[in-house]
């Protein structure tokens, strides 16, 4: 539990690093590349093997990243290298969480990455803090309480319902990272750049409707 917290907390921050210096829909839909590496991870770790059909959404999700690093010049090579390795870190954490099970509670595997998370951004803030003020203190109230009922709800629906009807609405976030981007700060993209936005949760989305039907069938 104390791994998948540090992993996660590792993968959270280069995110938002990676937000701070690209547009909030590429970054997102970046992200999704984390079963990539989920896949990659399993091999080695937990000796499962991928079927042909899957390293060839794993293309396709390439192809679209790309896409974006060619025809997106705001997509910068260190922008791309912290979303890489923030999806990275993050298909590290499915494969912690497959091994950490339904033993507990979606309560307390929640709790152990927001107690790490806390504490690593407690410290690493001494340095650099600046008091909040006004609206700020609003702002942050909400994105902690949002980000936590979100993890929360996450983690019990995988675990209560079958992957198939519960990760196909984890991908509306692209979508919604898109029209955020779009109406809150401005942020246009063009033609190709929304292609390979999609080609890579495209390849995605398939290769998760082909585990889901390996582990019903199994």
């Amino acid at each position: 539990m104390i791994v998948r917290g540090v992993v996660g907390v590792i993968s959270m921050l280069m995110f938002f690093a990676a937000l701070r210096i690209m547009p909030l829909g590429t970054t997102v839909s970046l992200r999704y590349l984390a079963p990539i590496f989920t896949g990659i991870f399993s091999i080695f770790l937990l000796k499962e093997v991928l079927k042909p059909i899957q390293w060839l959404y794993f293309i396709i999700s390439f192809i679209g990243v790309a896409m974006l690093k060619g025809f997106d010049l705001r997509v910068s090579v260190i922008g791309l290298v912290l979303i890489l390795g923030a999806a990275m870190f993050s298909g590290l954490v499915y494969i912690l969480l497959r091994a950490i099970g339904d033993k507990d509670h979606p309560v307390v595997v929640v709790n152990y990455f927001m107690m790490i998370a806390t504490l690593v951004g407690g410290l690493g803030a001494i340095s650099v803090w600046k008091h909040p003020s006004g609206v700020e203190w609003i702002l942050l109230l909400s994105l902690g309480f949002f980000g936590y009922i979100g993890q929360l709800y996450m983690t019990k629906a995988f675990q209560i319902e079958k992957a198939t009807k519960v990760a196909p609405m984890k991908y509306m976030e692209a979508i919604f990272a898109l029209l955020a981007g779009w109406l809150w700060f401005g942020e246009g993209y063009s033609l190709l750049a929304i292609i390979g936005m999609f080609l890579v949760v495209a390849g995605m989305f398939l290769n998760m409707i082909t585990k889901s039907k390996e582990i019903i069938d199994a």
